[in-house]
């Protein structure tokens, strides 16, 4: 295993694009759903792309998890 480079640490960022929100109350909702998953360090929507940004311990949880998550929501995750 290398050192300090974290190739191995677990973390991940992904960006996800995320149908159907069209206003703060649909930014936070998604974020909060995000974030209370364990593993996740943090979520962040952004409206214009529609996306959300997600850093999270792929030790602790999965992308299905949090594709999931944002579906129980009430959003599509394209």
């Amino acid at each position: 295993m290398c050192e300090g480079c974290g190739c191995h640490s677990g973390i991940d960022t992904v960006v996800l694009k995320v149908e159907g929100m069209s206003c703060g109350h649909c930014k936070s909702a998604v974020e909060k759903e995000v974030k209370a998953l364990p593993g996740v360090s943090s979520a962040e929507v952004t409206l214009e792309d529609s996306t959300v940004t997600i850093n999270f311990d792929t030790h602790v949880v999965d992308l299905d998890k949090i594709k999931n998550a944002i579906i129980e929501a009430g959003y599509q995750v394209g």
